[in-house]
């Protein structure tokens, strides 16, 4: 399948992504937020499940579509599956980062019934599970709050569908054994340990906890100092000695700059009492600031990454069509050697490259929401950590 050509500007960009010396890091990954490939994104592949939606304003998810062109222009239709990445395949191509992560927030069923109660249903055909192939996609985080928008019968299929692609996904299974497994990732002699889970504030319902013989996400009831140390422990169990322990975790409203007190202390938990390297959260459909705890990377909010709210106000402020990928490098023993952030936007379903302001404008948030992670912006709009 043919790629996009990067555009010469988006060239100079990818230059200044400043790879970390090889022989001090362990593994260079990518770590990306939300990616909702259902409704509209759904709607504009070669195959896509029937629009009908179940919402209070929108019932067809054609519509998403025609509002995201009402604000930026015309959307072909039956994109390639690559098309979404946009300027992003070519990074991908040039930097190879491993694994490649992300929070995939979407049933992946034609098969069904909408959950009852539920505002808003996600979902992808089967088909489209060449999305994240073209991306090349390591591990789809599936503990968040839309995986059982379709009930069992679309877990069964979402499952099923990623196992058949060889994309691990934790965090979701048809016991409470699967849904809390984690997932080990080997490539060239290092050892990434993955864990997922979901906290009570991410809107995943009560109901969607799996049991011992029933299907559902692994979902922390309360995020307190008891609750994690238990994770810390559980954690700690089905770790070994040298593996890079990484910790993905939806929690949190849509919107909002402030990190509850609770999550910092679960997540500084976790790393000081279950050997945690990296935590992963997501859940904000903006990205949100972090922090590095002894040594360790922690994302409070990842933002959303692929969506179909292009045409959408309400919530300018957060600068919703901006979106970032995460590249963390990380020493053999787990601690962060260095960060790059890439900033992006969203037009017409795609991912390209953002402008001079759009990076100006997210260092300067990120500056001001974050703790002990100071952000240098490049000339060429990357965003370091630490100053190279």
């Amino acid at each position: 399948m043919s790629r996009p050509t990067a555009p010469a500007a988006l060239l100079g960009m990818l230059a200044a992504v400043t790879p970390a010396a090889a022989s001090d890091v362990a593994i260079r990954m990518l770590l990306t937020g939300d990616v909702m490939t259902g409704r509209g994104i759904d709607q504009i592949q070669h195959q896509s499940v029937d629009p009908v939606l179940y919402e209070s304003y929108v019932r067809s998810a054609e519509a998403y579509a025609v509002l995201a062109e009402r604000a930026n222009g015309p959307i072909p239709r039956e994109v390639a599956a690559a098309y979404v990445w946009g300027d992003v395949l070519p990074l991908l191509d040039r930097e190879r980062p491993w694994p490649r992560i992300v929070n995939l927030e979407t049933a992946i069923t034609a098969r069904g019934a909408p959950w009852p109660g539920k505002a808003i249903h996600y979902r992808m055909h089967p088909d489209n599970i060449a999305i994240l192939q073209a991306a090349g996609i390591d591990l789809a985080v599936l503990a968040n709050n839309h995986v059982l928008d379709w009930g069992s019968e679309g877990l069964e299929d979402t499952l099923a569908t990623l196992r058949r692609a060889g994309i691990p996904a934790p965090g979701a299974g048809q016991h409470l054994t699967e849904a809390t497994a984690p997932v080990l990732l080997e490539s060239g002699g290092v050892r990434v340990r993955m864990f997922a889970m979901a906290g009570p504030d991410s809107g995943v319902p009560a109901d969607w906890t799996a049991g011992r013989s029933a299907p559902g996400v692994h979902r922390i009831a309360v995020l307190d100092e008891a609750s994690a140390a238990v994770e810390a422990a559980r954690i700690r169990a089905a770790s070994e000695p040298g593996e890079i322990v990484i910790v993905s975790i939806h929690w949190g409203g849509n919107w909002g700059w402030r990190v509850p007190e609770a999550h910092r202390d679960f997540a500084r938990h976790l790393i000081e009492q279950g050997g945690v390297d990296l935590v992963h959260g997501h859940s904000s459909h903006h990205p949100m600031g972090m922090e590095v705890h002894r040594g360790r990377l922690i994302l409070y909010g990842a933002g959303d990454l692929i969506n179909d709210y292009e045409g959408i106000s309400g919530h300018e402020a957060f600068r919703p069509d901006l979106a970032a990928l995460y590249l963390p490098a990380l020493h053999a023993d787990g601690s962060l050697q260095q960060l790059d952030i890439v900033p992006l936007r969203r037009h017409r379903f795609r991912l390209v490259h953002a402008g001079d302001d759009d990076a100006a404008w997210l260092a300067h948030m990120l500056a001001g929401e974050s703790q002990g992670v100071a952000v240098t912006r490049t000339s060429d709009r990357i965003l370091v950590h630490p100053e190279p």
